[in-house]
């Protein structure tokens, strides 16, 4: 057996020799005079050789011990140059493959079947939620108690449902990893009963008609209202299209505003369709329009800085702030639309009523809109009046008028007067 002064001493000759310990271990000093531990085995019939550094970074008792841990591993029947490449590979995989880049990875493939809106909103709940957190740990090493504390200092802003959001998106991550032979376990999934509660509120539907007709006036009424707010909240009421579809509306998308027949054409790629139908232009949705839609329409176009948007954000974005919109009376009137247009269905023997936004079975799709279904008089102009001219309890260009010129403030905000 050798000892640690004969590895000092050993004689560098310029040929490469080796220095037998016991058990398979020698020193192999090279020509050049380098010392580097090998270990010689035999597996599965064959002989394989295995490096444990160089002496003297590695000392003749380490070289021992990594040897005797070499044979235990023979004696269970696992090859330990294959073993060593497996813990190389997890070690990079430790060091490299942060939650960070793993969540990046999976939200790439993920976002291919997702809508692009929703794709960015979970990259922005991961981002400003999760990213500073365990942003930068590797993904074997984040264990439960790590993602609880990042959900309670969620839950401790009051946000409990996005809470709960953030911790799917985050089990969502680790089943892929785990998937992709990254992470064993899913600390998300194990926390799940540990959240709080969500506090849903019930918001029942106003059905009494005269219930509904307090809410856009109430809305209007409201102090310090962004003008297109209240625009759009009335738009809601007279289309009875979906929020988000207002909220998004486009000067391009009226037609023949001054003409007999105004239309609003929603292009299928904002409805709420299947992802095919959605690149398919013959799913459009027309929505004809009443003369008081008219109105609030070439209204909003006047007041509207944006050269693409009617109804745009502070600062001309896209969409209306989150916080203004959710002021909207839509949820009322879409109640009562759709109770109406049912009991004319019912009563006609029509297809069933649906918001605007929802769709009909393929079949009936071309055919089907909310003028099907309404009075005649509803989406026409009064006799002797022009489109966006006449006069309502809630609508036509005098209504608007006051609506607006009753907040000049919020123009001179919005940047549409100098």
């Amino acid at each position: 057996m050798l000892t640690d002064v004969q590895c000092r001493k050993a004689v560098i000759t310029g040929k490469e020799h080796k220095l037998h310990d016991a058990l398979g271990l020698y020193l192999l000093i090279t020509a050049s005079g380098a010392k580097s531990w090998r270990l010689r085995y035999q597996f599965a019939g064959r002989e394989k050789k295995l490096t444990f550094g160089l002496y003297p970074a590695v000392p003749l008792a380490r070289a021992r011990q990594l040897r005797d841990e070499a044979r235990a591993l023979l004696a269970v029947g696992t090859d330990p140059s294959v073993e060593r490449k497996r813990q190389r590979a997890t070690a990079i995989a430790e060091s490299l493959e942060t939650f960070r880049q793993v969540a990046l990875a999976w939200h790439k493939q993920r976002a291919k079947t997702l809508n692009a809106r929703y794709a960015t909103q979970i990259l922005d709940r991961l981002t400003e939620n999760v990213f500073p957190s365990i942003g930068g740990l590797p993904v074997r090493q984040i264990s439960a108690p790590m993602v609880l504390a990042l959900i309670r200092s969620i839950e401790a802003r009051g946000a409990r449902e996005m809470a709960h959001r953030v911790r799917l998106h985050i089990s969502d991550v680790f089943v892929f990893a785990i998937a992709s032979g990254i992470a064993e376990t899913d600390p998300a999934a194990l926390i799940r009963k540990a959240l709080e509660r969500t506090d849903p509120q019930l918001r029942p539907a106003m059905v009494r008609l005269v219930d509904v007709r307090a809410v856009l006036p109430a809305t209007e009424a409201l102090p310090d209202v962004y003008w297109a707010t209240l625009l759009a909240s009335r738009l809601c009421a007279l289309t009875a299209a979906r929020p988000g579809v207002v909220r998004l509306a486009e000067r391009s998308e009226f037609e023949d505003l001054d003409g007999a027949m105004p239309v609003w054409r929603i292009p299928a790629a904002k409805m709420k369709l299947t992802r095919a139908r959605k690149l398919d232009a013959t799913y459009e949705f027309i929505v004809p329009l009443s003369r008081q839609a008219v109105s609030t329409v070439m209204t909003a176009m006047a007041a509207s800085p944006s050269a693409t948007w009617i109804f745009p954000g502070i600062g001309d974005q896209q969409a209306l702030p989150a916080g203004e919109a959710a002021r909207s009376p839509c949820a009322p009137w879409l109640a009562r639309e759709l109770l109406d247009s049912y009991e004319r269905a019912r009563r006609d023997r029509r297809p069933n009523g649906r918001s605007r936004g929802d769709r009909p079975d393929a079949g009936a799709y071309a055919g089907w809109h909310r003028a099907d279904l309404q009075p005649p008089h509803i989406y026409a102009p009064a006799p002797g009046n022009r489109p966006g001219m006449g006069r309502s309890d809630h609508g036509g260009v005098a209504a608007t008028g006051r609506l607006v010129a009753g907040n000049p403030a919020l123009l001179t905000r919005s940047g549409c007067r100098s």
